[in-house]
């Protein structure tokens, strides 16, 4: 058995090996690190003032400073717009709902993506976008959490990328489960979160990918 003395240097050096191989690992790299926004779309204000209840209210907020500290490096940003096929939606291409909130428009020279599913991978180029650009690390950031933001991390995870999902630059809202049941939408977020955590992507907040960037 190891001595007590022994024991306790093991485990402090065992300490500063990981906390340095953190370090390492926090750090992104601009050249191969794309922030793709997904459906940041005035659809979902229009959500909002019909009375949906939602989390994170502050979202938008982050994902501006996102987009402002991507911008500061040049680093890759890439815009996904949702165009519905049903008659119904909000956000459908010639509806209002389809246009970006403001705060999350794109700047001149950032390109826009447009998709009529779940996922930012099917049928769009997007895929063929970051191959091209070298990238291998996506940030993702958008709504809703548990639909279009979950659907394009776990496809970004599968398809080989290092997928990390911003928690509080994403939104969802309440549910209704199949037996009738309230889920919160604080709680739908938290279960995405939980479902995408390790084996899909890194779960990651605004205030450290932009520290990870410089």
């Amino acid at each position: 058995m190891m001595p007590l003395k022994f024991l306790g240097r093991w485990w402090a050096l065992r300490h500063r090996v990981a906390r340095d191989q953190n370090a390492v690992v926090e750090q992104m790299s601009i050249t191969d690190t794309a922030l793709v926004v997904v459906d940041v779309q005035q659809a979902f204000e229009q959500w909002d003032a019909m009375g949906r209840r939602r989390n994170n209210p502050g979202a938008v907020n982050r994902i501006a400073e996102l987009l402002e500290a991507f911008r500061s490096k040049g680093a890759p940003i890439i815009h996904v717009r949702h165009a519905s096929l049903e008659p119904e939606s909000l956000f459908g291409a010639e509806l209002p709902g389809h246009r970006v909130i403001e705060a999350a428009a794109e700047a001149d020279g950032e390109p826009v993506v447009v998709k009529h599913v779940n996922s930012s991978f099917i049928g769009t180029d997007l895929e063929e976008r970051l191959r091209r650009q070298g990238i291998r690390s996506v940030v993702v950031v958008g709504a809703t959490t548990n639909h279009c933001v979950e659907t394009t991390t776990r496809m970004a995870g599968n398809l080989g990328f290092d997928a990390k999902l911003v928690r509080d630059a994403t939104w969802t809202y309440d549910r209704v489960g199949v037996d009738g049941e309230a889920f919160p939408a604080e709680q739908v977020h938290a279960m995405t979160l939980a479902n995408l955590a390790e084996e899909f992507a890194e779960i990651v907040t605004t205030e450290e990918v932009i520290s990870r960037l410089t």
